[in-house]
């Protein structure tokens, strides 16, 4: 049966068989295609959880928890919870220390498990619980001697380069590629959660006046290509293809899914690519080439983080939805549409977002392309206070009723 929760949330499910499958919650409502309402729960720098570090186990179960309810209380079904924020854990990991963001110092123990205690407290409120990683950022800062002393960055410093004020693990190191699959497996191989989550950060974003020192790697293994950038995608389309292959070995059943910045690539760039005046090209800049990821189906779902309002004459929301409706056809990946909650009602932000019902139009938008299967919002907090009665408006338009989409069937 439903949980109470699952009721409120708009899910009901048909049998008790239809409430778990091989782990994880079942995607479909009577052989309808269940819709996706998630929120990302950031924990990089406390920005949703817990909201400063050093509070007491008791405190910060409670803030998760109240988390968890208020994506009930909103018509939510999943949650994306940022788990691996800079090369740390929100679980005992074997292979990477305690997130500082938990106690105010890296590697002591927060005295119990929060991503354990996610993963049961959001099934039992009918939620799925996505594991959110982060693969390369060792820390938001450039001083390695900040870490902790065991930290796998001071063991293996040949590992990390600094750039633009952050820690990265070197991509271009196989060594590094296997341990931070390693590190992420463990959570998938330990608890019952129902996808891995990659956020948009690959190779960095472009810092101006400063380049990523990986000469060295390139120098050692990247003979075969044609130039750095074409090796650099390598190694990241190495990292999604292998770490697809060993979720499916480690637990049956958790989808893999990325949330990329949404431009893969403009028209002005590459014809395949939107009509769009990005600043930032993810095939280009970060090196992550997500259209191949899509068309080899080496993910199962894709989250292109559309931050824009509709008419944003750089990248239109309304045009940049299709290219990734047209991209996922013929494909089995799913695609939800990543949606900018946390710039409705900001003062800093341009008209259009001040309008509380923006964010309600783009889902009225999406429902009318055939492959969109939901959005997720970000973020929690910004899903909780609610500045200016945009997540309120897109409960009361659109999550009133069983989260199934029109007419049920993918196409």
């Amino acid at each position: 049966m439903a949980t109470a929760a699952g009721v409120l949330a708009g899910v009901t499910v048909a049998g008790d068989a239809a409430a778990e499958a091989g782990g994880q919650r079942e995607r479909t409502v009577r052989g309808q295609v269940r819709e996706f309402r998630g929120m990302w729960l950031a924990t990089v720098s406390n920005r949703d959880w817990p909201s400063v570090s050093g509070l007491s186990a008791t405190q910060q179960r409670g803030e998760l928890l109240a988390h968890l309810d208020t994506a009930v209380e909103r018509g939510l079904n999943a949650v994306a919870f940022q788990v691996r924020p800079a090369a740390d854990a929100l679980w005992p990991s074997p292979h990477e220390p305690w997130s500082h963001w938990l106690t105010g110092t890296q590697g002591k123990n927060p005295g119990w498990d929060p991503l354990g205690t996610a993963v049961d407290e959001a099934h039992r409120r009918g939620l799925e619980l996505h594991a959110w990683f982060n693969p390369y950022r060792v820390a938001v800062h450039e001083d390695p001697t900040r870490l902790s002393a065991d930290h796998p960055a001071r063991q293996h410093p040949d590992w990390v380069l600094p750039y633009g004020g952050k820690l990265y693990y070197n991509p271009g190191l196989p060594e590094v590629r296997a341990f931070v699959q390693d590190a992420m497996l463990d959570a998938v191989r330990r608890y019952d959660i129902d996808a891995v989550h990659f956020d948009d950060y690959f190779y960095p974003y472009p810092v101006t006046g400063r380049s990523f020192d990986d000469d060295q790697a390139f120098a050692r293994y990247g003979g075969e290509f044609a130039d750095r950038a074409a090796w650099r995608r390598d190694n990241i389309d190495l990292l999604i293809r292998e770490m697809s292959e060993r979720i499916k070995e480690t637990r049956a059943g958790v989808r893999f899914g990325i949330s990329p910045f949404a431009v893969w690539r403009n028209a002005t760039t590459d014809p395949l690519g939107s009509d769009t005046r990005a600043g930032i090209e993810t095939y280009d800049d970060l090196h992550a080439d997500t259209r191949r990821w899509v068309q080899q189906g080496w993910i199962d779902y894709v989250v292109p983080q559309v931050y824009w309002h509709i008419g944003f004459a750089a990248a239109d929301y309304a045009k940049v939805l299709p290219w990734w409706n047209d991209l996922v056809q013929g494909t089995d990946v799913s695609l939800y549409i990543g949606e900018a909650l946390y710039k409705a009602g900001d003062p800093a932000q341009p008209a259009a977002w001040q309008d509380p019902a923006e964010l309600s139009r783009h889902l009225t938008l999406a429902r009318s392309y055939d492959r969109v299967e939901g959005h997720c919002f970000f973020s929690a907090r910004e899903v909780a206070k609610d500045r200016n009665g945009a997540m309120a408006r897109v409960v009361a338009d659109h999550y009133g009723g069983p989260a199934v989409l029109r007419g049920g069937e993918r196409r």
